[in-house]
């Protein structure tokens, strides 16, 4: 599958905003890297990587994107949302960016920014992502 930057972008969006993990890890290279900085350890390969979606879904299961700018180029692309959900009976809202390396159409690498003292603030520690990996 070899994807526009703006079709990948489009596509990845939509997957994320669906929580749709199998189109998730699907959009990147079987040797992608995911880092939530901040949150976890960085994931590599799609195995590690839906392990990692996963256990932020569990801590975030109604996890919401709200979609601000998108900066595309050759090979890369940045997005930044608004991330709300509830972690535990929190509500959170906190900004977000992501830095992503494309290749060959597809996610090679993933570096994920949050505003974690504005999550902090509403839901408290943010606690770090248990993925079994």
């Amino acid at each position: 599958m070899s994807l526009s930057i703006e079709e990948l972008a489009g596509r990845y969006h939509r997957a994320w905003t669906d929580l749709d993990v199998d189109a998730i890890v699907a959009l990147h290279t079987e040797d992608s890297v995911f880092h939530l900085h901040g949150v976890t350890d960085a994931a590599t390969g799609r195995r590690s990587i839906r392990q990692t979606i996963v256990a932020l879904l569990g801590l975030v299961p109604d996890l919401h994107f709200d979609a601000k700018r998108a900066y595309l180029g050759a090979d890369h692309l940045v997005l930044e949302y608004d991330m709300s959900g509830t972690a535990g009976e929190s509500p959170f809202i906190c900004d977000g960016a992501d830095v992503i390396a494309v290749r060959d159409g597809l996610v090679a690498r993933k570096d994920t920014y949050l505003d974690l003292a504005a999550y902090q603030r509403h839901a408290g520690a943010i606690p770090l992502l248990a993925t079994g990996v």
